[in-house]
């Protein structure tokens, strides 16, 4: 006896089989097609500043990063050995209020540098140690001389609009030259010239000749002036976050939770009247009405824009370079430099480093020094391999410090700034000259729905983690005004000092404010000289 066929089983099956591929289908449409309100391209400080504004206020986002992890150029690594160690951004300081408070938000703690012992300067082939904020320099004509540099260069860095530095009266003059030409013509001694060289490559990552110095002069106005910036009491780097910078972006992106998407790099945004589609290579398709890039501004030559980004704009990502810098780790058995009246804090013209500090953990743990090399050291020395780099170093802090405990390291971590695929170098980008005065009113101006933060197009503190933050929530707020949520008058914000950090001032004594230069003297000397001589010529006569 045969068994009767349904002649539809064969049709029902296969119209199982299609809904269960249909719905399959549609749901990995669904999955990979994500809808927000708003997409932020880079979890950085800057990006997740934005995202976590926006989420407050009741918008949907969708954080984009390239990169395995958040944070963009802070980065702290857990090493097994030695602890956590921060690889990129890391010093805070007085009058830093966003990042204070974005540290108490979190439920963070901040501890002090080491300052407490000597600091070395090794300049022009002569060692000397001093305790407070003036070297000790051989020539004493040196310090007219220094404090005249200083007081010029704070005089004039005044001068330039935070928010419209190519607005500043002399805007033109001061774009056409370089920090290196205005150096020669300010001061007279090679002392000097050789600390403002470690001070402009140590803030800058970049050489003096290859910086504006109406660049150099808003930066510096941007963290308040010379000593603000190059001080540790008192300056901006003062402090340190216990446990590493990278928690401000990982603590962020908890809040966020699911709209944090890693290795998601940006290939291409596209506009139109309804909305903008963002595309990333593993195929998640972002749908929304805005787009905040919080890149690194010579990175978005990288990503397809349509319509294209306007020419000036696509003209300034050609010309801003980011900065070249190697920062390295060394671990000893025993913070010994301090036993030897050490701070562990040197300062030199000579060797890889220009500037290295006491990276002890606050408990006492994992002895270490931090240092910087910089500029054209650090691109003569990516050439070398990593342990020739260790050996280098090893061998600058032993002389430095004049110790042989130095050569004999338990451990070394380093990152390459310039290797990173997604950053190109740090601390941010670097402006020649002509560029500013140009093409600096495209920095922040928004593209239709496209709106740009990142810590280069901050007011305040360009370069560091208080920029970027910032940066982050203006571009935040341009969109909450695009929206009609807030009023234009409301995007750009002040912040309220910090009440646990309050800034402690940095005046000027009399001596200092009065101090003449060497120029002042060498003048009046001469004309001392002039008078003695026609007296002695009237007397002749």
């Amino acid at each position: 006896m045969t068994k009767e066929v349904n002649p539809f089983s064969k049709l029902t099956s296969l119209s199982y089989l299609w809904n269960i591929h249909t719905i399959s289908f549609l749901m990995h449409l669904k999955m990979d097609d994500i809808q927000v309100d708003v997409a932020v391209i880079g979890a950085g400080i800057s990006g997740l500043s934005a995202a976590c504004l926006l989420k407050k206020t009741g918008l949907r986002v969708a954080v984009l990063e390239a990169q395995d992890r958040v944070g963009g150029r802070t980065y702290t690594v857990r090493h097994p050995a030695h602890g956590s160690v921060d690889v990129g951004g890391a010093y805070i300081g007085p009058t830093q209020n966003r990042v204070y408070r974005l540290v108490k938000e979190l439920g963070l703690q901040v501890y002090n540098v080491n300052e407490d012992h000597r600091t070395v300067l090794y300049l022009n082939g002569s060692w000397s140690t001093f305790k407070g904020n003036i070297p000790s320099l051989k020539n004493p004509v040196s310090y007219l001389d220094l404090n005249h540099a200083i007081r010029t260069i704070d005089k004039m860095a005044e001068q330039v609009p935070l928010a419209a530095p190519w607005k500043a009266a002399k805007a033109k003059e001061w774009d056409s030259m370089t920090v290196q030409e205005f150096i020669n013509s300010l001061c007279w001694t090679r002392e000097v010239k050789g600390i403002i060289k470690i001070f402009v490559n140590a803030v800058f990552t970049s050489e003096a000749h290859e910086l504006s110095l109406l660049f150099f002069l808003q930066y510096v106005h941007s963290g308040h002036n010379v000593n603000r910036l190059s001080l540790i009491t008192d300056g901006a780097q003062e402090k340190k976050i216990v446990g590493g910078s990278q928690q401000l972006s990982e603590r962020m992106s908890d809040r966020l939770g699911g709209d944090v998407h890693l290795s998601s790099p940006v290939t291409s945004v596209t506009q139109d009247d309804k909305g903008v589609v963002v595309n990333s290579p593993d195929g998640k398709v972002v749908k929304c009405q805005y787009v905040i890039s919080a890149m690194p501004l010579p990175l978005l030559s990288r990503v397809h824009f349509s319509p294209p980004l306007p020419g000036l704009k696509a003209q300034l990502i050609q010309h801003v370079p980011m900065g070249s810098i190697i920062k390295t780790n060394m671990f000893y058995s025993t913070p010994f430099w301090r036993e030897l009246d050490l701070s562990g804090i040197a300062l030199s013209d000579t060797g890889p480093s220009a500037t290295c500090f006491d990276d002890t953990k606050p408990d006492g743990s994992h002895p270490a020094i931090m240092a910087f090399i910089l500029a054209d050291q650090c691109r003569s020395i990516t050439q070398l391999t990593k342990e020739a780099r260790k050996q280098k170093l090893c061998q600058q802090f032993a002389d430095m410090f004049k110790c042989k405990k130095f050569l004999e390291p338990v451990g070394y971590v380093e990152k390459n700034w310039m290797e990173d695929e997604y950053s190109g170098g740090c601390y941010t980008v670097t402006l020649p000259p002509g560029v500013l005065s140009q093409y600096g009113s495209e920095m922040r101006k928004p593209h239709h729905r496209l709106y740009f933060a990142g810590t280069e197009t901050a007011t305040e503190w360009t370069g560091y983690m208080d920029g970027a933050i910032q940066a982050g929530e203006r571009a935040a707020r341009e969109v909450l005004f695009a929206e009609g949520k807030i009023k234009e008058s409301e995007i750009m914000q002040d912040e309220p000092e910090s009440e646990d950090f309050p800034a402690t001032p940095l005046p000027t004594s009399w001596v200092e404010q009065n101090m003449p230069s060497v120029t002042a003297v060498v003048t009046s000397v001469m004309l001392a000289g002039c008078v003695g001589v026609g007296a002695i010529i009237l007397q002749m006569l």
